[in-house]
């Protein structure tokens, strides 16, 4: 072989070494400086598609349920995402009354909503949770609703409504208000109650012998303003949050039944998330739930002072009467027995949790 080839070759040989190097030492700065990165979150968070959260529900600002949101929900979603989600708050039936953005959750105009169990005519187990008589307490409740039974209740949702439930929360013990005191069944003939449009609700106020009248709780304030109704039942913090102790006189503490809200959000837009911004919901649900209910458990004492400040009095059924409205809304359980093969047994398992 002749020299020039030789050296042609060795030449050849070297610049391929060089190439192979270069290569090989821009690849390791690669995945030190971007691609360590990267495998660590970096590229999975600046690729990570930003998402405005809408969030709507008809409680007062100052309600338990908008705190908790507030100060607890917003804060953590946009924290631990990174600032890919950015969450808006929509109280006070900013978005439209309870079954308006509740359907927006459901058609995925609004990507999450903190209704009633407004959805139960359809979701059967969901109604358990408001079936009266059925809860003693706060403790009762959270020991049903955070475990496996309350996991049966909301487990046919997603299915049939395609919206994912993600947290209980508390709407409270529902008391009656009023415009005259009621302390016995007879103050209860010819009341003009005012409930929301749910079967259930509107079938245990005709067996306490009201006159029922089914509003949305925007209408309310004017209802009881305008003496359309005399009363309505709620929770004493939504009584104080809606200024309805500006038109009403009375409290019956009949802690005639429990009312939970539920964390949901529109399964599409759930699935359109990465897994670790859904971890982030997921999580920041339930840590803003568990503040509502302790909001809700705590406050009750200071908002009926607040409202005896204000001229409302409050009356404490007596035994016989409060045993007078469980044999009065009996009918509704042996209704539900009948229907439903699953409703003793579960009735018999939230009973037991009592103990």
């Amino acid at each position: 072989m002749k020299k020039s080839q030789l050296l042609n070759r060795f030449l050849g040989i070297t610049m391929a070494s060089v190439l192979f190097l270069t290569a090989c030492g821009g690849g390791d700065e690669a995945s030190t400086d971007g691609g360590g990165e990267a495998n660590g979150g970096g590229e999975g968070a600046a690729t990570e598609e930003s998402h405005t959260i809408k969030i709507a529900h008809y409680f007062a600002e100052d309600h338990p349920q908008n705190i908790a949101l507030q100060e607890v929900f917003k804060p953590t979603v946009e924290e631990n995402s990174g600032g890919s989600l950015t969450v808006e708050i929509y109280p006070n039936s900013q978005l439209g009354a309870e079954q308006e953005f509740y359907d927006g959750v459901r058609n995925g105009t609004i990507e999450m909503g903190i209704p009633g169990m407004i959805m139960q005519s359809s979701v059967e187990k969901l109604a358990v949770g408001e079936w009266p008589f059925l809860f003693e307490d706060y403790e009762h409740v959270k020991n049903v609703l955070n475990g496996p039974i309350g996991d049966e209740l909301m487990a046919d949702l997603e299915e049939i409504h395609g919206v994912k439930p993600l947290a209980w929360s508390a709407n409270g013990f529902r008391m009656v208000s009023s415009d005259k005191l009621i302390d016995s069944m007879d103050d209860f003939s010819g009341f003009r109650m005012r409930t929301p449009n749910i079967p259930n609700y509107i079938e245990m106020w005709e067996l306490l012998g009201t006159n029922v009248t089914p509003l949305a709780i925007s209408e309310v304030f004017t209802g009881l303003e305008q003496g359309v109704i005399n009363g309505q039942e709620n929770p004493v913090a939504t009584v104080r949050a809606s200024g309805w102790y500006e038109v009403q006189s009375n409290v019956l503490e009949s802690n005639h039944m429990f009312s939970p809200n539920l964390y949901i959000i529109n399964s599409n837009f759930w699935n359109s998330l990465s897994p670790e911004q859904q971890q982030v919901i997921q999580d920041a649900s339930l840590e803003s739930a568990a503040y509502e209910f302790e909001l809700m458990e705590n406050s009750y004492e200071e908002d009926r002072a607040y409202l005896e400040e204000h001229g409302v009095e409050f009356t404490t059924p007596s035994d016989e009467f409060r045993q007078q409205m469980i044999d009065a809304v009996q009918p509704m359980y042996d209704s539900f027995f009948e229907q439903y093969d699953w409703a003793e047994d579960i009735v018999e398992r939230i009973q037991a949790e009592a103990q």
